[in-house]
């Protein structure tokens, strides 16, 4: 047989054999299982007018959460009252006891405003000196209102820097709203706002983490 056929032959026999290696399918791995969220912290705030409960951004602030989360384990919490409630804008509190005297805290953590939360209604921020930005330490509020001037503003003033949302309430808006309609005035140290009726902190109570949710695969349709 002439060179050529042979090889001709050769090719035409090797022919079948590529074409169904190239149409099997080569094994790869699958997808990597979706990991489920992990759980956000959540508090109880038992208070003389009712329950809140507050869910908690770790992610969004982690300094933040982490600080008020050690106060919140270490009762410090505990029998105070909230000190400033100002009606249509924030309640306020994390510090005094019902008597106005103040009680110590830590080293204050840096500000984590401008995290992509805004201070809207239900959200809670890290209060803090207004004219000092890294100044905040047991003091919180919770926006009655959405308060987009509480935000990160442009500029490097502590003035613009913005109060930091570091979690929402989860229930208990009703309670926030009987507090905000309670009758106010000057005591203590304060020139205003502060409740005729103290409205007590009984405990903050850290709770289980929620079960995580893991996110759901959608299988494609057929058209």
């Amino acid at each position: 047989m002439p060179v050529r056929s042979a090889v001709l032959l050769a090719c035409l026999w090797l022919l079948p054999v590529c074409a169904h290696a190239a149409a099997t399918p080569v094994p790869t791995s699958g997808p990597e299982p979706a990991e489920a969220a992990a759980p956000a912290p959540r508090v109880l705030l038992v208070t003389s007018l009712g329950e809140i409960t507050i869910e908690l951004d770790a992610v969004a602030a982690p300094r933040t959460v982490e600080n008020f989360l050690a106060y919140a384990r270490d009762g410090h919490y505990n029998g105070t009252v909230f000190h400033r409630v100002v009606p249509g804008l924030l309640v306020q509190g994390g510090a005094f006891t019902p008597d106005l005297q103040q009680k110590p805290s830590r080293t204050p953590v840096p500000n984590e405003a401008g995290n992509g939360l805004s201070n809207r209604r239900g959200t809670v921020a890290a209060a803090r000196d207004r004219g000092v930005s890294d100044s905040a330490t047991t003091q919180f509020f919770i926006n009655l209102a959405d308060n987009h001037h509480f935000d990160r503003q442009d500029g490097d003033s502590p003035y613009t820097a913005g109060y930091a949302v570091f979690g929402r309430v989860l229930q208990g808006l009703d309670v926030l709203d009987r507090i905000a309609a309670l009758p106010t005035s000057a005591r203590g140290p304060f020139p205003g706002w502060v409740p005729d009726t103290p409205v007590l902190i009984e405990r903050v109570q850290v709770l289980a983490p929620a079960a995580p949710v893991a996110p759901v695969d959608v299988e494609p349709t057929t058209p």
